[in-house]
């Protein structure tokens, strides 16, 4: 049975929602779950979810759920952690004075084999340091890089690297390509992923010295990946790419203007829909509509995005996530498990 091991201490929503969603996912996927943190607020929690239940708002979409799960029939160890690597503590710093912490267990627990993947919704810098320092990285990748997986009209894409790496090299993002397709083939099933640099044209030309770079390097080994060219920000949800390439500065931000620009287009249908007595009309008989679409791009519906390149799984979380985001954040790491993405990106470098 595939464990996971869960920072049951990070998150804005920490442990309350965490142990909850981790229940959850042990029920509904069949997992174990190894929760880390400290022991006697996750009992506290434990015995909640047994003898009351527990209560999730899935975000926007409409979804709300009671449940009432035992616990003590569920294959769940706790792991105490007696420290908490807070959000605005400077990663590197944190993961070397704080060893007991939460973050620097869970991954431990990989690395020793008591689970096979972990999931976090804490600090991403500590996630990724605890990864890196505790797992090491797959031979042959410079640095790891966050998968974030996005929806389109037609299927889902992979943006890579969504945060991790500020300050990259071609090599690097040629790295992140081989990552971004071997996720997309076994994770999404995408069969041929096409691979596109994000750039501000389509140019070959256009660009920095690292997308025009990245644009040769990508195209000279278009044998080994299938490379269609430079990807415009205006064309990410178009589909004419499965894996969008770019550095983790870009990508965050291309990540989180997507997020804001969401949020506020669905704030002004709200804010338009309850305007005056035609708007409440329309807005009754279009929220099923509504509830579907924001179903579709909910990030909570894709769970976590997984840390590629280290010798281990990764998940990481919003840090907003609540219980019904750790739950699916779960079934990726189960899923990056089953399908050994791992060892595939390492078998790229061995043929």
């Amino acid at each position: 049975m595939t464990r996971i091991a869960i920072d049951a201490m990070g998150g804005d929503h920490a442990p309350h929602e965490i142990v909850a969603g981790a229940v959850w996912a042990a029920q509904e996927y069949g997992v174990a779950i190894e929760l880390v943190g400290k022991q006697d607020r996750i009992e506290q929690e434990l015995d909640r979810i047994s003898n009351e239940g527990f209560y999730s708002d899935c975000g926007k979409a409409g979804k709300q759920y009671k449940l009432k799960i035992d616990t003590s029939k569920l294959d769940i160890k706790i792991t105490h952690a007696s420290e908490i690597i807070e959000m605005g503590e400077a990663p590197g710093q944190a993961i070397r004075k704080k060893k007991k912490s939460s973050i620097v267990l869970a991954v431990d627990a990989v690395a020793t084999g008591s689970s096979d993947a972990v999931v976090a919704a804490g600090s991403t810098g500590a996630a990724m340091a605890s990864s890196l320092f505790g797992l090491g990285r797959i031979p042959g990748i410079d640095r790891p890089a966050i998968a974030v997986t996005l929806p389109t009209i037609k299927k889902p894409i992979v943006v890579i690297d969504g945060g991790a790496n500020s300050n990259c090299t071609p090599e690097m993002l040629y790295q992140f390509a081989i990552m971004g397709a071997t996720f997309s083939k076994n994770v999404l099933g995408i069969e041929h992923p096409r691979i596109g640099v994000l750039n501000i044209g389509e140019e070959a030309g256009k660009g920095n010295e690292l997308a025009q770079a990245t644009y040769k390097l990508l195209e000279e080994h278009s044998g080994k990946l299938n490379f269609v060219g430079n990807i415009e920000g205006k064309e990410i949800f178009l589909s004419l790419c499965d894996v969008v390439v770019c550095d983790g500065f870009v990508g965050n931000v291309a990540l989180k203007v997507t997020e804001g620009t969401s949020s506020m287009l669905f704030r002004m249908l709200k804010q338009e829909f309850k305007a005056d007595l035609m708007g409440k009309i329309i807005g009754l008989l279009a929220k099923p509509f509504m509830k579907r679409i924001y179903t579709k791009i909910n990030y909570e519906e894709f769970g976590g995005a997984l840390l590629l390149g280290v010798k281990g799984i990764t998940v990481i979380s919003h840090g907003r996530s609540k219980a019904y985001a750790i739950k699916n954040a779960v079934r990726v790491a189960k899923n990056a498990v089953e399908t050994g993405v791992n060892e595939k990106i390492a078998k790229f470098y061995e043929e």
